[in-house]
């Protein structure tokens, strides 16, 4: 008989700010208040990428990654403007500043998102409910801004948390409430589950956390492989990953699974589009800029490679992305290929320029850092 899995008890606040990007060019542009407001690239010519929206452009269907013509159609009367990074940058060190004075447990996710561990926080308060309180004053006294919270004993729960009553929002999900909260969460809320799994979960009758939970934790490996001992546990509310303060990111990407082979290059550089704009729109969302693309394919009968390019200056512009991309498929042997999954990521985000890796087929360990 297995051993069942154990929840480590910790009070973990997960912060993230309301619309940030859009918001502070509202807080410094009184002219943008009460506006449909979209910061990104601009709709004009070759066109650009959505960053973030005001809640205002939000009514209409604007969403982040988007395209900037896209948002235009569903918006007209949307204000576009250019993100201003040293702007993000000095709110998001002031609003870290916030943090620092509660825990030095303080996991940033992005510019405008952390983990807080506040088990044993530095002024005694005790409660994380009540240091979630005091931060979001805080950030609103002080920085004229507003954050969601999510508090709970881990990260994963506290996460969807400070999801549910945003914006402006706080939201405490216990102990006793978890595992029925994750029973009724749907498959796709749930980390790791991707578009491709969920579609695979519901055509096995898997909608809900509470129909994962019928399956043994056999059954869910069987499935889905080691994933599936992460299912296992998450939907019985346990997650014990540690709030991480010096956690690098080397790398960041995307990929996407087809629902059909990929047989013309037509067809892979249309996937190769999408797949580019997520990743753009995650290096403008964490203000990263790498010398390093790499290419990963994974064919039908499940061989998979990986191709780089690697520059003497870092970049983050879409039309550099998508030109390599296209490039390295494009020298792949694409002739008769039958692609299932195609994915691009960027890393070495230092100082220092990287060499030129050797063409090699990619081992069990080589996967594209994805944001989660």
């Amino acid at each position: 008989m297995q051993n069942e899995p154990v929840q480590i008890i910790r009070k973990i606040i997960h912060i993230d700010m309301d619309a940030f990007y859009a918001s502070v060019e509202q807080r410094d542009n009184p002219e943008y208040r009460g506006k449909a407001l979209v910061v990104g690239g601009l709709p004009q010519g070759r066109g650009g990428v959505v960053a973030t929206a005001s809640y205002e452009a939000r009514k209409f269907g604007v969403r982040s990654a988007m395209s900037s013509k896209r948002a235009l159609q569903l918006c007209p009367d949307a204000i576009f403007v250019r993100p201003r990074f040293a702007a993000y940058n000095e709110a998001s060190q002031k609003i870290r500043e916030i943090f620092s004075r509660y825990t030095d447990l303080i996991e940033p996710l992005s510019l405008d998102e952390a983990y807080l561990d506040v088990t044993n926080d530095k002024l005694n308060v005790g409660s994380a409910i009540e240091i979630a309180k005091q931060i979001k004053q805080a950030i609103k006294d002080e920085l004229q801004l507003t954050a969601s919270a999510g508090v709970s004993i881990n990260k994963f729960v506290a996460k969807i948390a400070s999801d549910i009553n945003k914006p402006d929002g706080l939201k405490f999900i216990g102990p006793s409430s978890i595992e029925d909260f994750m029973e009724r969460l749907p498959v796709e809320k749930f980390f790791g589950v991707g578009k491709v799994t969920a579609q695979k979960m519901k055509q096995m009758g898997l909608h809900t956390g509470a129909d994962l939970k019928k399956l043994t934790e056999d059954e869910l490996l069987r499935h889905f492989g080691k994933t599936g001992k992460f299912y296992y546990q998450i939907v019985r509310g346990i997650d014990n990953r540690e709030v991480q303060p010096h956690r690098e990111t080397k790398s960041l990407g995307a990929e996407d699974t087809f629902a059909y082979d990929l047989t013309t290059l037509e067809e892979m550089e249309a996937e190769l589009d999408k797949i580019a704009l997520t990743v753009y729109n995650r290096l403008i969302k964490y203000d990263l800029k790498g010398r390093t693309l790499t290419l990963k394919v994974k064919y039908s009968d499940f061989k998979q490679i990986t191709r780089n390019q690697s520059f003497p200056t870092a970049f983050n512009d879409l039309e550099t992305i998508n030109k390599t991309a296209k490039q390295l498929i494009a020298a792949t042997n694409t002739e008769d290929a039958r692609i299932r999954l195609l994915g691009i990521s960027l890393s070495n985000f230092g100082d220092a320029i990287p060499k030129q890796k050797a063409e090699r087929p990619a081992g069990p360990g080589d996967q594209l850092a994805l944001e989660f």
